[in-house]
């Protein structure tokens, strides 16, 4: 239920008030001292911190005619948690720190927070938002810090794929692509700016790339899992399958030979925003369940990455600098 201001906006009200509408729908904390001082104090059972950080700013990350504020909350929270199950840890926390426009209500930001409570509760059960921040600014910006726990276990980075390594990945590939394409294929007007999305014009297959791009669900209790089963290198794949290949072989000084076939359609070399993992693993390791072989780490060659031993026809992805203009409407 909302709160009785929550038809108010957010420049009409204090930060108190808007602080506890959000405080109120997050559940409870998981940290030995949650929310309400002025820092949260969280369990470090082995001594380290796994820590990443992520920004989503109207405009190049999202546009509020295709998310909602449940959406943006949840995706925060993905995309985040995503990088720390990618060196092989467990999420724990989240600090989250909006700047909004005084003109937001508060029905907003409160959807946004159940968002980032049904993130965490669906993907990693006892990971909760335990602290952030709130300001105004002109464009809405959503900034959150993922913290999480080794729990013994060495972290697991890209730089370490050795030749007769196996490739292998988990999760979806190419589908978040086809929902960003759906996006700005068919909810677009005649002046390409964005409009809200009917999904009654959506067939099921539509429906679930668009899940896949505004609502992603990455594999996250593989990471751990991956790094359990003798891992050599891990990353998330964030910015396309071809792309983050490419910075997982230049890390490790290797090249990856990928399997067209295995890997699927276009869309799955250059799509971004899968939040899959990719790993690399001994050739004798078994693959965990949940992961599937596309491909071959070898010798250093004259390119960090080949798709059935040729270029890849493109790199794809996504690059915040390279493609800003491109995406503005």
């Amino acid at each position: 239920m909302s709160s009785p201001a929550a038809a108010s906006r957010v420049g009409d009200l204090s930060e108190g008030v808007i602080l506890r509408a959000i405080l109120d729908r997050l559940g409870p904390s998981s940290a030995l001292l949650g929310p309400g001082d002025d820092a949260a104090v969280l369990a470090a059972p082995d001594g380290r911190v796994v820590a990443t950080t992520d920004t989503l700013v109207h405009g190049p990350d999202f546009r509020l005619a295709w998310s909602s504020a449940f959406d943006l909350g949840w995706k925060a929270a993905a995309v985040n948690l995503a990088d720390v199950a990618a060196m092989g840890a467990r999420p724990t926390a989240l600090l989250v720190a909006l700047a909004m426009p005084d003109d937001t209500l508060l029905t907003f930001v409160e959807g946004l927070a159940d968002g980032l409570r049904a993130a965490c509760e669906t993907l990693v059960p006892g990971c909760a938002v335990e602290g952030g921040d709130l300001t105004v600014s002109d464009t809405l910006t959503i900034a959150v810090t993922a913290l999480g726990s080794l729990d013994g276990r060495t972290p697991v980075r890209r730089s370490g794929a050795r030749p007769g390594d196996v490739v292998a990945v988990a999760g979806e590939l190419g589908r978040a692509a086809h929902g960003l394409a759906l996006l700005f294929g068919r909810f677009r007007d005649a002046a390409g700016t964005p409009i809200p999305v009917d999904p009654d014009v959506l067939a099921p297959e539509e429906r679930e790339a668009l899940a896949a791009q505004l609502r992603p669900a990455p594999p996250l209790a593989l990471g751990p899992v991956a790094a359990d089963a003798g891992a050599t290198a891990l990353m998330d794949v964030s910015d396309g399958l071809v792309l983050d290949a490419r910075r997982m072989a230049d890390a490790s000084g290797v090249t990856i030979v990928l399997d067209g076939r295995a890997v699927g359609p276009e869309p799955a070399l250059s799509g971004g925003e899968d939040h899959a993992l990719l790993a690399t693993f001994p050739a004798e390791a078994a693959l965990p369940d949940g992961f599937r072989r596309i491909g071959l780490v070898t010798d250093r060659g004259d390119l960090s990455v080949l798709v059935d031993d040729a270029a890849p026809a493109t790199a794809g992805g996504w690059d915040p600098y390279r493609d800003w203009d491109s995406a503005r409407g």
